[in-house]
């Protein structure tokens, strides 16, 4: 039976759909009215799903068959061309949570709170997403190296929006399932692109994901370390005003990754 790449689409699509949908009962990184943050088995349910299926697909003769007709499906009405969209897209949803507070939409927090929250999250993301990619040696869809799995890319995206609904969820949530189609079709043209399996996407966005549940889970123990405040306020410690902004935004090009350092005095 041949998977057309339309259904593909519609099935990241689904899956946005899912992770939106196990918010709507778990509230644990709700860190605007709690002082200590709840770690929840529950809320991970979905991003190991997403990485098992990843990673059970590959050594599964199964699942590398549906691999193998999806990308066929795609190969079919492929443009001699490759789409670069995605070159770009994996930073949107991350970017949006500053262009959002830039325009005057507050989110959940401060320019400092939530870069460190993202800079944890991309750190996460980035070490797991290296590791394994070294360790497990998938050849790539157009047979060009043997880092396919995960999907660099995707999980960059999947941080982005992950981090955009948790910033912004209490505000709208279409701000998040936004950044969530952005994520998913940002897997898509990885596919598209030739450059990864269904299943090198699936852990991806897993992983990214799960990164920045970790991240919001570990900031009031990495603020308490950084800054040693006194006293709790929003849900976490007074911060001392400073007259300085710092950002932090990694790259990663499929052979090189890095951060972007960026201090404002």
């Amino acid at each position: 039976m041949k998977v057309s790449s339309l259904k593909v689409f519609l099935l990241l699509v689904v899956m946005t759909s899912l992770v939106q949908g196990q918010y709507g009962t778990i509230d644990s990184l709700d860190l605007k009215h709690e002082k200590q943050v709840k770690f929840s088995l529950s809320a991970l349910s979905l991003p190991v799903a997403l990485i098992g299926y990843g990673a059970f697909g590959i050594e599964n003769d199964n699942v590398k068959l549906v691999n193998d007709q999806i990308n066929t499906e795609m190969y079919e009405h492929h443009a001699n061309e490759t789409l670069g969209i995605d070159d770009f897209s994996q930073y949107a949803p991350a970017l949006a949570v500053y262009g959002l507070n830039l325009a005057g939409i507050e989110g959940k927090h401060d320019f400092k709170d939530r870069t460190i929250i993202l800079a944890t999250s991309y750190l996460i993301m980035s070490s797991t997403v290296l590791s394994l990619k070294s360790l497990t040696h998938v050849q790539r869809p157009d047979g060009s190296t043997y880092n396919s799995f995960p999907s660099g890319h995707t999980a960059t995206a999947f941080v982005g929006a992950e981090f955009l609904w948790q910033e912004y969820k209490d505000e709208s949530i279409w701000y998040g399932i936004s950044g969530y189609l952005v994520a998913a079709g940002t897997g898509y043209l990885r596919m598209y692109n030739k450059r990864h399996w269904l299943t090198d996407v699936s852990a991806g966005a897993g992983i990214g994901i799960l990164s920045v549940k970790l991240a919001y889970w570990l900031y009031p123990t990495i603020n308490n370390w950084l800054f040693k405040p006194n006293q709790p306020t929003k849900g976490y410690y007074e911060l001392e005003e400073s007259n300085y902004q710092t950002l932090v935004l990694p790259f990663y090009n499929g052979r090189e990754a890095g951060i972007s350092l960026v201090i404002n005095f």
